[in-house]
């Protein structure tokens, strides 16, 4: 999808205070698929052990299957850009919700094992679209006056959608009477975790029919009378619509197509820059947060915590994350992105440190000993906050900030499926891992957080109050 950026018109700077309520529920509607990347990312936490024990399967392939959403990810990340410039962002919304409530139906009632993986791969590809899709439509739609913040709704939608889905498993779980394969509704709890997301996903397919298309889009497919009326909608009757109009087409015709090839250069393949994004993207992964999100309550219960609190400490785990996010949102245009990312890489180097050390303890009674229990859960939550007020925010931040004119889009797209293969390969080898030696995998993910401060130090260049024509 074309890169949102819009030549400056005075004019177009302010929203009427009448239409703001309306551009919000815009907004929050489109966000919703941030709501849904979370909750389909997060939800398979609950399920991971009843799936070991259901299908009788070991670490190595268990960890295909909760991997495999991932490279559903990709593809949709990759097609989402192209089929909304085809149809709209409206009709790629639909496609994603409906994709969102097959899977969750699927998810629910599978046969195998195989066609569990098949309905995560579904899902995936939804949540590969609506990570493109939320944020272009929410910039596209919103008065210039009030992007940012409401280009923020997507990040917070995510972080709520994990908080929902893992208070939800607990809730769940603790019907099910604390067993994840307990009945409940004639399944297995795990089937119900899974199955729930059928109603946000169809609260999505409904929210996208009560909001307008984007007005890039309708201009883009000669449709000015409509456009002009969903502007006038959204900033308001004092706009100069004709201008406005005029002021798209004009950053359309004029915006660069990057490709593939112009990332190519210098003496290791890619441009520098490209690297420094890539490097930026696999840190964010190889940390491990993703294990946090996907793995925790089997993290806890491998050493010894009760299944019902494990499903509680990945609720309070995922609220952290919300605080830390809303932290980053105040402090990244204030302190800088930089000082942010070097803060939250001591913070996780820390929290990661701890709990590498609290895991080396060997267990006592199936439990850990209760001071290296308690170290671990507290720096647990450290890690997460660290994470999220700092590199959760701000790579996304530096990858739309960073790169030159002439090359931005493409850059993303490569730094961005860098993410999702970095993320591909924490969440299939943590099983594995965590069965070898679960403190050493705390081990290796601190010293990428460790390695994170040289890297930010010496590479990436603070990008906070420069505009995107100045980088070169």
């Amino acid at each position: 999808m074309a890169s949102t950026a819009q030549a400056p018109n005075p004019g177009a700077r302010t929203a009427h205070p009448d239409h703001l309520g309306h551009v919000i529920f815009i907004a929050a509607a489109a966000a919703m698929g941030g709501f849904l990347f979370g909750y389909d990312s997060s939800v398979i936490n609950g399920a991971v052990e009843a799936i070991r024990d259901r299908y009788d399967v070991g670490s190595a392939l268990l960890a295909q299957v909760i991997a495999v959403a991932l490279i559903g990810c990709a593809i949709g990340a990759a097609t989402a850009g192209r089929i909304a410039d085809r149809i709209g962002r409206i009709r790629c919304m639909q496609i994603a919700a409906i994709l969102f409530t097959v899977s969750a139906i699927g998810s629910a009632l599978p046969f195998a094992l195989w066609d569990l993986a098949m309905w995560r791969i579904i899902g995936g590809f939804a949540i590969g679209m609506a990570s493109v899709i939320g944020p272009a439509y929410i910039a596209e739609v919103s008065p210039p006056a009030y992007r940012g913040r409401l280009g923020s709704f997507q990040q917070a939608a995510i972080v709520i959608g994990i908080a929902v889905s893992q208070l939800v498993n607990w809730g769940l779980l603790n019907a099910a009477g604390g067993d994840q394969r307990g009945e409940l509704m004639g399944l297995e709890a795990w089937q119900v975790m899974l199955g729930v997301m059928v109603i946000p996903a169809v609260l999505y397919g409904l929210l996208s029919f009560a909001i307008p298309e984007s007005p890039r889009f309708l201009i883009s497919v000669g449709k000015h009378q409509r456009a002009k009326q969903i502007l006038e909608e959204v900033e308001g009757k004092d706009v100069d619509l004709d201008a406005r109009v005029a002021e798209i087409e004009h950053a359309m015709h004029s915006e660069e197509k990057s490709s593939f090839k112009d990332l190519l250069g210098g003496s290791f393949f890619f441009k520098p820059i490209v690297w420094i994004g890539i490097g930026l993207s696999v840190f964010q992964q190889f940390v491990g947060i993703n294990v946090a999100f996907y793995y925790s309550s089997t993290l806890w219960q491998s050493v010894g915590v009760d299944p019902t609190d494990s499903f509680f400490y990945s609720f309070t785990t995922s609220i952290i994350n919300i605080i830390g996010t809303v932290i980053a949102m105040i402090f990244v245009d204030r302190v800088g992105r930089k000082p942010l990312a070097l803060i939250g890489s001591v913070g996780m180097v820390i929290g990661l440190a701890l709990e590498a050390w609290a895991f080396s303890f060997d267990l006592v009674d199936g439990k850990l000993p209760a001071t290296q229990g308690w170290v671990a859960l507290i720096a647990a939550h450290v890690f997460v906050l660290f994470f999220a007020l700092s590199w959760g925010v701000v790579v996304w931040v530096f990858l739309g900030e960073m790169f030159p004119n002439r090359i931005r889009a493409a850059a993303l797209g490569v730094a961005a499926s860098a993410q999702w293969i970095a993320n591909w390969a924490i969440t299939a080898s943590f099983p594995s891992l965590a069965d070898w030696n679960l403190s050493a995998t705390y081990v290796i993910y601190t010293i990428f957080a460790a390695l994170s401060i040289p890297f930010v130090l010496k590479y990436v260049k603070e990008t906070k109050g420069k505009a995107l024509e100045e980088m070169g």
